[in-house]
């Protein structure tokens, strides 16, 4: 072990002999650039040297020259003003010209796009006149070939036109003698007709006389085969009408009681079964309305014993949680006062405001109050309702939150009271609220992700302490 020990010292002391060595070349190099640095420095010193005798030469002369320069400078004073004016000058004129230019160029693009147009245009004519060009030849063509056969049409012409007077002459010669013709056949159609319509006439009323007979021998059978069919005899009939019966009377009668019978409508065969099945349908239907009207009857009943109930249990919880609210109100604010109210008459369909003034405050309505008396306001309302059943267990999530140290205080005591018949899980942040547990659970991390928690009994701390 100790020679590792001296081996290993050994090796440090190589280690750092090595460093030192190349730590003193580094060195003996630096002092080289060091060196050629300062011989550089040194040139360049002497350079500056010489150079600064030169420009003390240079300072002299323009010192001299400095005099002339005035006598120069103001002629050139003078020659910038006029430059300047001259300057301004040409600006406007070059304003203008830009002006000018800018018009022209707007001319310029409009006369392009109108030289455009009429390009367009005239190559569309020229290609329209082509298009003519070549119809008119066209038709130039067909004329010519149409020319040809004219001459023999022409000649064909005259012939027919020839022929056509010499048929119209013959014609005219016919038409004369079928005029006399016609003549004499209207005499005669005339004369005909006049005795077809006498004969016409009177066979007209024989045939109305005999459709006449006709229908009287079928009514009086038709008659008779009624009067028949219904158990009467037509002789004993007539022989019971009164003297003044009418046919149109007794017609207007028998039409009477035919509109009757058709308002009635189609005899229906099956009427008596369809009365009996819709008479059963009905009484059916009358027993299931009975019991419908008996249930109906029996629901109103439950549903006016379910409001009357309903009115009383929300009357007498409206009460109960009214008096907890003016009393736990006072308590956790230590004064003011707090109830609730109905905003209609009709239980059933009211609704309930709360009506809260902390005291020295005159607010007339909860939205002035600040968020801490907002919270406890609903603290007072929350214990208010579990007072009408009470748990024996009561948890509460940062209700303490919105509290600043003085509710806080008047919050616990609360709580204090009211734990000796429940007991309080709450979840809090708050110092005050913490000191009345008697039991602390917490979460801790002491490594990144992983939580654990830590129980500490109260009273068992107090005693420990004590100790």
């Amino acid at each position: 072990m100790s020679l590792q020990s001296v081996n290993s010292a050994f090796n440090e002391t190589n280690a750092r002999v090595s460093a030192l060595s190349s730590r003193y070349e580094q060195t003996q190099k630096r002092i080289e650039q060091l060196q050629n640095e300062l011989s550089e420095l040194k040139v360049q010193a002497e350079s500056a040297e010489s150079a600064i005798a030169q420009s003390k030469v240079r300072q002299e002369q323009a010192q001299n020259q400095i005099g002339g320069h005035a006598v120069r400078k103001e002629e050139l004073i003078q020659q910038r003003d006029e430059l300047q004016r001259d300057l301004v000058e040409a600006r406007l004129k070059a304003e203008a010209s830009r002006e000018n230019a800018h018009e022209v160029r707007l001319r310029g693009e409009k006369i392009r796009t109108e030289l455009t147009s009429l390009t367009s245009a005239m190559q569309r004519i020229d290609s329209q006149q082509s298009q003519i060009l070549e119809r008119r030849e066209e038709l130039q063509n067909a004329l010519k070939e149409a020319e040809q056969p004219l001459s023999q049409m022409g000649q064909e012409l005259n012939e027919m036109l020839k022929k056509r007077v010499e048929i119209e002459g013959e014609l005219g010669k016919a038409r004369h003698h079928m005029q006399e013709i016609d003549s004499n056949h209207r005499e005669l159609g005339e004369q005909r007709t006049a005795a077809e319509e006498s004969v016409q006439a009177v066979r007209n009323d024989m045939e109305q006389v005999r459709i006449q007979l006709q229908e009287i021998k079928t009514r009086s059978q038709t008659i008779a085969e009624s009067v028949s069919s219904v158990g009467f005899d037509v002789t004993e009939l007539l022989k019971g009408l009164p003297d003044d019966a009418l046919e149109s009377a007794w017609q207007e009668e028998v039409e009477a009681v035919e509109r009757r019978i058709s308002r009635l409508g189609p005899i229906n065969l099956a009427a008596i079964e369809e009365f009996e099945q819709q008479s059963e349908r009905k009484k059916y239907l009358d027993e299931q309305n009975a019991d419908l009207m008996e249930a109906l009857k029996t629901l109103e009943e439950a549903i006016a014993k379910i409001d009357q109930e309903t009115k009383t249990r929300f009357k007498e919880t409206f009460d109960k949680v009214n008096s907890g609210m003016k009393e736990l109100f006072p308590r956790l604010f230590g004064g003011g006062h707090a109830y609730l109210e109905m905003t209609s008459d009709d239980i059933l369909d009211t609704g309930i405001t709360v009506m809260a003034r902390p005291p020295g405050k005159r607010n007339s309505t909860i939205h002035l109050l600040s968020g801490g008396e907002k919270a406890l306001t609903a603290v007072a309302l929350v214990f208010s309702i579990f007072e009408l059943n009470p748990a024996p267990f009561c948890m509460l999530d940062e209700v303490d939150a919105p509290l600043d140290d003085a509710n806080v205080n008047r919050f616990c005591e609360m709580l204090k009271h009211m734990s000796e018949r429940i007991q309080f899980v709450f979840i809090t942040h708050n110092k005050i609220t913490m000191e009345i547990a008697h039991h602390l659970t917490g979460v801790t991390m002491h490594e990144p992700g992983v939580s654990r928690l830590v129980d500490v009994d109260v009273d068992e701390a107090v005693k420990l302490a004590a100790v």
